[in-house]
């Protein structure tokens, strides 16, 4: 069985330190840090590494290391973590260049699960049932506040919605699939 070497590139260090801890009881090489900019010449040293790339860094986006990482490191699989999942930013992530796309919160055993799935050519199983329609909603929201680069005002009036109603539904929690 070949070991993974997995780097995990997160700016929460409570998560990124458990996370490694989790991967190693399960016999994976991990290295950990905060930015991609710290990490890239270790993974361009590397043979077929797993880099967990989180998409909301401090300052920076995750988006926008992809290409990058791919450069250094052709080999590379990248899957791309978050807390804030949607469908246009999985879609960009996947453009980018990345091999997979994944939610937070997920624990260890389940990203290795995931890597076996595609290591195994396995298909991802197609949820049978249909997101809800308030969910439906968030990932429109989110698509069309992405084409408009985060603008509030813009989106509102692409959206065809006051302002001050587009911030209320943004500051809740996104909808349950």
């Amino acid at each position: 069985m070949t070991i993974l070497k997995i780097f995990i590139i997160d700016d929460d260090s409570v998560f990124r330190e458990i996370l490694t801890r989790s991967l190693k009881r399960m016999d994976c090489q991990v290295q950990h840090f905060a930015h991609p900019s710290d990490a890239i010449e270790k993974i361009a040293a590397e043979r077929e590494p797993v880099v967990l790339l989180d998409l909301k860094l401090d300052s920076d986006s995750g988006l926008r290391w992809i290409k990058k990482i791919k450069v250094s490191n052709p080999q590379s699989r990248i899957i791309l973590l978050t807390g804030y999942a949607s469908i246009s930013t999985a879609v960009e992530a996947i453009k980018l260049g990345a091999d997979d796309y994944l939610a937070k919160p997920i624990t260890a055993r389940e990203i290795l699960e995931h890597l076996q799935e595609k290591n195994l050519g396995e298909e991802t199983p197609i949820n049978p049932k249909p997101m809800s329609v308030d969910r439906l909603e968030w990932e429109h929201i989110q698509k069309v506040l992405s084409d408009n680069q985060g603008n509030i005002s813009a989106s509102a009036r692409a959206l065809g919605m006051h302002r001050r109603t587009l911030q209320r539904k943004l500051a809740k929690k996104p909808a349950k699939f």
